[in-house]
């Protein structure tokens, strides 16, 4: 299976919000998606399957923090390392860009995403009680980004 990491475009917007919905319970809507192209803070990428969106990941670069806003595969393309390929790209455009280390919420009950992260570093450094729609709590995870530039 061929697939690359790029940039987010606008043309990569309504394949981002598809897998949003079929990912998550309380999915962002289609106004939210496009107004990260011009948030001056967003930083996201694609995974691209020919044209083709099958996962997406993201990231709010305040000052020398990254705050992990999404990352998600579509279903039919998972447990195939593109999480991992999207975390490298993350990780790797922090890395030159003054980015120190990056923070993210994860249900309680995410137990792939929580290994996922601890596989990259992530340590678990706080809960948010009842965090989500549904009440579940969230973890809160961080990881420090050494930088090469």
């Amino acid at each position: 299976m061929e697939y690359k990491i790029v940039p987010l475009t606008e043309e990569h917007v309504s394949g981002i919000k598809l897998i949003d919905d079929l990912c998550f319970e309380s999915p962002w809507s289609l106004k939210s998606f496009k107004s990260e192209l011009s948030n001056p803070l967003a930083v996201y990428f694609v995974a691209l399957m020919g044209e083709q969106v099958i996962g997406y990941c993201g990231y709010w670069w305040v000052f020398d923090e990254g705050q992990i806003t999404n990352i998600a595969v579509h279903p039919d393309y998972r447990k195939m390392g593109i999480a991992s390929k999207l975390m490298d790209e993350m990780v790797k455009k922090c890395s030159v860009t003054d980015v120190y280390s990056l923070t993210l919420e994860v249900r309680v009950s995410n137990k792939p995403a929580i290994l996922l992260y601890e596989k990259y570093g992530f340590k678990k450094v706080g809960l948010r009680p009842k965090y989500y729609d549904n009440k579940e709590d969230a973890l809160l995870m961080t990881k420090e980004i050494e930088q090469v530039g």
